[in-house]
Formats: structure tokens, sequence, C-alpha cells
């Protein structure tokens, strides 16, 4: 059975998306620890980072990376925060999240109400410069 993960990337439920190449997808997160909370997966399913082949794990940070520098331009941060936990959904995740202190990436903190059409206009701003860079 799919991951609810692969069943964004197909389309299947709405998702803020932010970039898209043939092996990976980055949206919002919709319980965001902070706005621009984003999370990056590869396409392929994989249930832990760490399985994951070393040329597949090495594109999915370099993808990252190019989400998070567009983040930062668009969300007032410190820095954007990376973590992957991997116990939420059984598909290889990594959060990116816009920081300011080391609180800011505390995952027991309820998560901040960002309104839909924040949500969007921020999706959009990011996804142009994922594409432009």
């Amino acid at each position: 059975m799919a991951t609810l993960f692969t069943r964004i990337i197909e389309g299947e439920i709405p998702c803020y998306k932010l970039a898209e190449d043939q092996h990976y997808f980055a949206f919002l997160d919709i319980r965001p620890l902070t706005k621009g909370h984003a999370l990056v997966i590869p396409k392929q399913e994989s249930d832990y980072i760490f399985r994951m082949d070393d040329q597949a794990l090495s594109g999915l940070m370099v993808f990252a990376k190019r989400v998070a520098l567009a983040l930062e331009q668009e969300v007032s941060c410190a820095r954007i925060g990376v973590a992957v936990i991997g116990l939420e959904v059984p598909h290889t995740h990594v959060h990116l999240v816009p920081i300011n202190e080391v609180g800011d990436i505390n995952f027991k903190k309820p998560p901040v109400d960002v309104a839909p059409a924040e949500m969007e206009d921020l999706a959009m701003r990011v996804a142009q410069r994922c594409s432009g860079q």
C-alpha cells in the first residue's frame, strides 16, 4: 500500500508543493513547527534514510539544500534547521524548519497556525525561487 507521502506525490492528496524533480519532492508541512516548515522526500519509497543507496541519499540532501536556500529567502529566520526523525510516516523525509533558536525545532510543541492563503502564497514564492536556481 502506498504511503501518505506517495499519495501526495501522485496528487491523490493535495499539498503546498515547493519543488519537484524526477527523484525528489518538497512541500510545506501542514502541521508546521514554524511558518515555512517543509518536508523533502524521495519519490521512491524508503522507510529509513540510512537504507537509501548513497547516490539517492546524496541527491536527497542536495535537493533539500536547494529548497532550504529558497525558504531562507522567503521566511524571516536565523537559519534553516534540519531534522530526520523517521517514525511518523514510513517514508524517508527530511524536515526543513526555519529557526531563530534551538527550541523552534522541538517536535513536542504544538504546530503553529498558518492560514491556508499564507501557506499557498509562501509555497508559490518558494517554488519560484527553487525553479530559478
